[in-house]
């Protein structure tokens, strides 16, 4: 099989995956986006909203896992 082809069948398949437990696991997840250190300012006409902590933290969790997949895989 083609590389690019099977790049895209696996991200389809996580992105599916990730799909199903936002939607069924949602209220699991609520504290995703609102961790301290999220910048948030509201005023009457403006509301801006930067979860710098929430990236932060999904991004150490994915390094981690990517680490350990490598691990085993050889």
């Amino acid at each position: 099989m083609n590389p690019t082809a099977k790049l895209l069948i696996i991200g389809g398949i996580v992105l599916i995956a990730l799909g199903v437990v936002w939607q069924f696991g949602g209220k699991y997840l609520q504290f995703l986006g609102r961790l301290p250190g999220d910048i948030a300012v509201e005023r009457e006409n403006v509301k801006f909203y930067f979860p710098i902590v929430t990236c932060i933290v999904i991004s150490i969790v994915g390094s981690l896992i990517l680490y350990v997949i490598r691990m085993f895989r050889g």
